[in-house]
């Protein structure tokens, strides 16, 4: 068996540092016995039901948080590494976040400060206020005989800061400093000080109190440190919060829990490696430094930014064993967490727990499982969730209402989207750029072209800048829809406005590249992002693993890494003359160069051809080059490979490319080529490992995995292996409602996957004719090709399906109203079941077997046709 580069396999969960054990059953849903649902979780995790219809049943349930306590005896240190389980990760799963958990703590209560300070310091708060940076002096001067010592002049550095007059608080604390002699009063100030332009986001300014301070003898404290190392953190250098945190050894101070605090909620605003955050907590714990609930609040925070939610889980339960209560804070920051993973119906119970514990959710909480509903393609419950918050009177947010809208525009129902414009403007919420960038998202996965150029100019009108994201999203809907020059005119504007691109705008042009065929290009461009110091993700390198799996749909053939006449026509020399005028540096000029020449060869004809050993070796160069940036593939990489194999020029090829991919993941991929070769006895338990996990996507992810490996088992002859697939599939519920005795619905479905499900469905109502059952009057297979269709499905669908029926002589006709469904009556279909050469038309077979089959054959053949 091939070894697997554990850091590589797309089954790891994560990575070494972040699996930790944690109690079980802490959230232990009691409906588990009552009710099935499409998540059903891999064994050695959280086991939990799926939502009810309506969450608001949420109070009914019983959970058991009080068995965190008497688990934890047994669990593991939260530093531990364990040995990873194999199991899908959420970056299998194409989940992803933008959301970060500073929305969490949005409306927290300002910690009360104990003050000591006098009438007076009020008295001189107001003339501060109403008098300028020349007269504040004259003021302190007045006042000084009658301020008490330094809480007045706190109170005066606190209340100045709050109202942003960070000057005059600066002038202040110099007259204090000046005035106080005690060292250990000048460093209270000095902290103040620090602490108040962390706040307000002068940095430099923080910085140059406290060298002052250190350099004159009174910040020398853990005071002064722990605020500096705020200022860092709350501004995002973390960098330098952790240099000044470990400077402090240098000057013989030890930390205590309000810097630790502060350097680890540096980490988290930063995306420092949990690992490295644990090292903090550990040294915290080992230095005799009790941690609190604001400790562990932030170290959840730096979970949730990595999506590590059996880790937060980890430190939740940690708190339960430390007797540290649980705030809001506490609870929105593991949701997101758990969100972010994937877990959503993990995430319910932890939120159906909140009231047990008299932490009533509030916006942030329902914003934050909204979002992560709507990430998991689960709108209904998304919606539900919503309906739930009109109902308990808790007023949205921005947050909210953007989250909100933006299901309504992937669901493409744009007048309830702009009907939540209207609510939000209605309540004193302008619409704002991620308004903006859900709208235009939305409209352009729907073709809408006319409403994306409309609402981009609207933004810039109603004096919204646009960001990088408006960007990336308008070039990639403007690039899949072959407007070049329109993305080209984008593109330029995004540079004159001083914005350096990122991963999501290389990403989409690379994609765009890729769906045009002009793959040299996008590897370029990939060489070139490299270069730029911008690290490719999964996405990027999908793009072009896609790219050889599937024919090229779009009319274009010219290839920027190649060279041709038609680079002298006018409209190439027009681009250069553009490029020149524009003073466009080495990339720019590249991506010009790219949009103008999908615009020029337009009109051209596609790239056609299968894959032959040349597009194998360049896949495994793409999966090599994965492997060493330390890039998980996922569920979708898995599926463009299959559909890869399936364009192979021979089944050898395929074969060969499935063998050497198994080097990498030999648990997926090993799967996919044992089946191709026919092994199904001993291969069929790990292949229902593999397809529980595949359970835990959402549902176009999970079809996408089984329609990818059907076609490709079909296409190179393994009929029978496709059929055994996709009737797992259709027991786990892939394809909701896919079939009832009187109609086959095949609109989500692969050519290969439908056909092997066509067979399988005349063999199930063969059973009802041969049980001396009547079949329907009317029988309808749907393929998705008529106007009255769910989802605009593919016409390759239509005909294969239409060729599959015509060869077996089944005596459906397509309907006259719908053109993607072929129909037939029930006595007709039943009379050709009944004929001696139909059941030999209909039972499936695999070119290539293997001799330990004959068993399972027997006994799937017996388990799976009679459904």
């Amino acid at each position: 068996m091939a070894s697997t580069p554990p850091h590589c396999s797309i089954t790891a969960t994560t990575k070494p540092y972040q699996s930790h054990q944690y109690p079980q059953n802490q959230f232990k849903n009691q409906r588990n016995h009552h009710h099935n649902h499409r998540n059903q979780p891999h064994p050695q995790k959280f086991s939990f039901s799926k939502p009810l219809t309506s969450p608001s049943n949420a109070s009914k349930h019983t959970t058991a948080v009080g068995a965190a306590a008497a688990a934890s005896s047994i669990r593991a240190p939260i530093s531990q590494t364990p040995t990873p389980v194999p199991s899908l990760a959420p970056d299998f799963s194409v989940r992803r976040s933008t959301r970060f958990v500073s929305k969490m703590h949005l409306g927290r209560p300002k910690t009360t400060i104990n003050t000591r300070h006098s009438p007076v310091a009020e008295e001189v708060l107001q003339l501060a206020l109403h008098n300028g940076q020349a007269g504040l002096e004259s003021v302190l001067v007045s006042f000084e005989s009658k301020l008490c010592s330094s809480d007045d002049y706190n109170f005066l550095l606190r209340e100045l800061g709050n109202r942003g007059e960070y000057e005059k608080a600066i002038k202040c604390f110099q007259f204090a400093v000046g005035r106080e002699r005690r060292r250990n009063e000048q460093g209270k100030l000095a902290s103040a000080m620090i602490s108040i332009l962390g706040r307000l986001g002068k940095v430099e300014l923080a910085n140059c109190i406290f060298e002052t301070a250190l350099r004159e003898g009174y910040g020398k404290t853990v005071y002064a440190f722990s605020a500096l190392i705020s200022a860092y953190g709350r501004n995002g250098y973390y960098e330098e919060a952790i240099k000044v945190f470990d400077s402090m050894k240098n000057y013989g101070l030890k930390p205590n829990s309000v810097t630790y605090n502060a350097v680890i909620d540096a980490c988290g605003k930063g995306g420092v490696e949990f690992k490295r955050v644990v090292e903090i907590f550990d040294d915290m714990l080992s230095g005799g430094v009790q941690p609190d609930r604001i400790t562990f609040n932030s170290l959840l925070s730096v979970c949730s930014r990595g999506s590590l939610w059996e880790s937060a889980m980890n430190l939740f339960s940690e708190m339960v064993s430390r007797g540290i209560d649980r705030d809001i804070f506490t609870y929105n920051t593991l949701l997101d967490a758990v969100c972010k993973g994937g877990q959503m119906d993990l995430a319910f119970e932890i939120m159906a727990e909140m009231t047990t514990k008299s932490i009533l959710p509030n916006v942030v909480t329902y914003s934050t499982m909204i979002d992560g509903y709507a990430k998991a393609g689960r709108f209904d419950d998304a919606l539900n969730l919503f309906n739930e918050m009109k109902f308990l009177g808790i007023g949205l947010d921005r947050v909210s209402y953007n989250t909100l809208l933006s299901i309504y525009a992937k669901l493409g129902r744009f007048e309830e989207a702009l009907d939540i414009c209207r609510e939000m403007e209605g309540s004193g919420i302008r619409r704002d750029v991620v308004t903006y960038n859900a709208l235009l998202g939305g409209y352009g996965k729907q073709g809408k072209y006319d409403e994306v150029r409309r609402l981009f100019g609207e933004m810039k009108a109603q004096r919204v800048s646009p960001n990088l994201l408006t960007y990336s999203t308008v070039i990639d809907v403007y690039s899949k829809g072959g407007l070049y020059e329109e993305a080209m005119d984008v593109f330029r504007e995004f540079k004159r406005a001083g914005l350096k691109a990122d991963v999501v705008l290389y990403s989409a042009l690379i994609d765009a590249l890729c769906k045009n065929g002009l793959v040299k290009s996008a590897v370029s461009l990939l060489d070139e992002m490299t270069k730029e110091g911008i690290r490719p993700n999964v996405v990027t390198y999908n793009s072009i693993i896609d790219a050889f799996g599937r024919p090229v749909t779009s009319k274009c053939v010219f290839d920027v890494g190649e060279t041709s006449e038609l680079q002298t026509d006018t409209s190439s020399m027009v681009i250069e003359r553009d490029i020149v005028a524009n003073g466009t540096d080495g990339e720019n000029n590249r991506i010009v160069k790219i949009f103008g020449q999908l615009a020029a060869e337009k009109g051209g004809q596609a790239k056609k051809g299968g894959g032959g050993k040349q597009e194998i070796l360049c896949i495994l160069g793409v999966f090599q080059k994965m492997h060493q940036l330390e890039i998980k593939p996922n569920v979708v990489t898995f599926s463009a490979i299959l559909n890869a194999c399936s364009r192979c020029d021979s089944f050898e090829d395929a074969s060969m490319l499935l063998e050497e991919l198994r080097l990498f993941d030999n648990h997926v991929y090993g799967v996919a080529h044992g089946l191709l070769l026919g092994y199904r006895e001993n291969l069929w338990i790990q292949a229902q490992s593999l397809f529980d996990e595949v359970k835990l996507m959402d549902s176009s992810t999970a079809s996408a995995f089984y329609n990818a490996l059907t076609d490709m088992l079909w296409h190179f002859g393994q009929k029978w292996g496709a059929q055994l697939v996709v009737l797992e599939g259709k027991r786990r519920q892939v394809w909701e409602n896919v079939w009832s005795n009187s109609c086959l619905d095949l609109h989500l479905m692969s050519s290969g996957a439908a056909q092997a499900m066509v067979h399988a469905w005349l063999l199930n109502i063969r059973s009802i004719v041969f049980e001396g059952h009547e079949l329907p009057k009317l029988l309808s297979i749907l393929t998705g090709w008529g106007k009255h269709s769910k989802v605009v499905g593919d016409g390759a669908l239509k005909r294969a399906v239409e060729a599959l029926l015509a060869g077996m002589g089944a005596p459906f006709q397509l309907a006259k109203c719908n053109l993607g469904r072929f129909i037939s009556t029930g006595p007709v279909v039943a009379a050709w079941l009944r004929e001696s050469g139909t059941l030999k038309l209909l039972v499936l077979h695999d070119d290539r077997t293997h001799p330990d089959n004959t068993r399972f054959e027997e006994i799937s053949n017996l388990q799976t046709l009679p459904l």
